[in-house]
């Protein structure tokens, strides 16, 4: 099968409850850029990217239209086997990951629907079929943020992230012990610093809550910062917003710098490089998520689908998003929903979705 058309859409996402804080964003909407791929046999497939505003990392919503504006001329009449569509989106455009991997989910979304399978079945089989979902909690305050982690707990909800940074390491530091308080000791905790911490303060924080069972996550800016804090502190540290593609998370595993990973299928270029990611995990018995920065039911669908294939020990949940809206569903008939902190792996073949085409309006771009 060759790509036979491109169809580009544009679609806003408020953040439910009004806003949230990552590092030092503070965001009350999201722009999403969708994708419709039709291959010549007429059989059509979505995929979607959703950076988290500007400066969470190196991408933001106008790069990824600019760059799949940049490549969209020359994928026509490109086939749709992922190896061989990657190998030309990098002919075409030296990185931007994060846009090409919209392309390879509605490539995967195609071959699904072409052949009757679903993508998790297409990526190796699914371990499970009703996949755990992390539930995140920005930066906040401690009254803030210790009603949100009982609220996740209440919803069943196996693994609970909260966000640090931004601020002076003291408020931090109060709130994940408050949040130590009142977190059972059934649920896996991650403390995610996204970056915003300096060194000090990341081995400061980790000293004086040694004794609360928590994974720092992605505390500094660099993997030589990590690497150099790594014997400071007392908590096992996962790799995040540096795992950009896969020779760093190769090099990282190499070099001892992590106990596992936070990662997201845009960043690293899709779910091809994602299930190559899974394996070399599997290979070193590292832990990992199934995440993305944000979106709707098409990036719901391909973090639940690569998440169900995980090895379960190893799978840390998949997250796209804080809670899910109303917005964000493009399947008014089978969205994907949370029920009891775990998502049903959708049963129809590609990514499962049946999209209204409506909700997005019209296209911004056409190839």
């Amino acid at each position: 099968m060759n790509i036979k058309r491109i169809r580009v859409f544009k679609k806003t996402l408020p953040i439910p409850g009004g806003k949230v804080t990552v590092g030092q964003a503070t965001l009350s909407e999201l722009d999403s850029t969708i994708v419709q791929v039709t291959s010549d046999s007429g059989v059509t497939g979505w995929g979607e990217t959703c950076p988290i505003g500007p400066i969470y990392g190196p991408c933001h919503a106008l790069g990824a239209r600019a760059a799949i504006m940049e490549m969209g001329p020359g994928l026509i009449g490109a086939c749709l086997n992922p190896v061989l569509l990657h190998r030309k989106m990098n002919s075409l455009l030296n990185g931007h990951s994060y846009a090409k991997a919209a392309f390879d989910i509605a490539a995967h979304d195609l071959i699904g629907k072409r052949t009757g399978m679903r993508v998790t079945d297409l990526l190796g089989g699914a371990a499970t079929e009703l996949v755990p979902f992390y539930y995140f909690i920005g930066v906040g305050s401690v009254d803030e943020v210790v009603r949100s982690v009982k609220e996740a707990q209440a919803g069943g909800y196996v693994r609970i992230q909260t966000k640090i940074g931004g601020r002076p390491v003291e408020q931090d530091i109060e709130v994940i012990r408050k949040v130590g308080e009142v977190l059972k000791r059934s649920v896996r905790w991650a403390v995610d610093g996204n970056r915003n911490l300096t060194m000090r303060d990341a081995i400061l924080l980790s000293q004086q809550c040694s004794d609360l069972p928590f994974v720092l996550e992605q505390p500094c800016n660099t993997l030589e910062e990590i690497g150099a804090l790594r014997s400071k502190v007392r908590h096992p540290i996962y790799i995040d917003e540096s795992g950009v593609d896969l020779s760093t998370v190769v090099q990282a595993i190499g070099s001892g710098l992590c106990d596992g990973f936070g990662m997201k299928i845009t960043r690293i270029g899709g779910l091809k490089p994602m299930a190559t990611f899974r394996d070399i995990c599997e290979a070193c018995s590292l832990p990992h998520t199934s995440d993305d920065n944000w979106g709707g039911d098409i990036i719901g669908a391909a973090c639940t689908h690569l998440g169900a294939t995980v090895r379960p020990n190893l799978f840390e949940g998949c997250s796209w998003v804080n809670k899910i809206s109303d917005e964000s569903h493009y399947d008014p008939k089978n969205p994907i929903r949370i029920t009891d902190g775990h998502i049903a792996l959708p049963k129809g073949p590609g990514l499962g979705l049946e999209i209204d085409e409506a909700v997005f309006g019209a296209p911004i771009a056409e190839f």
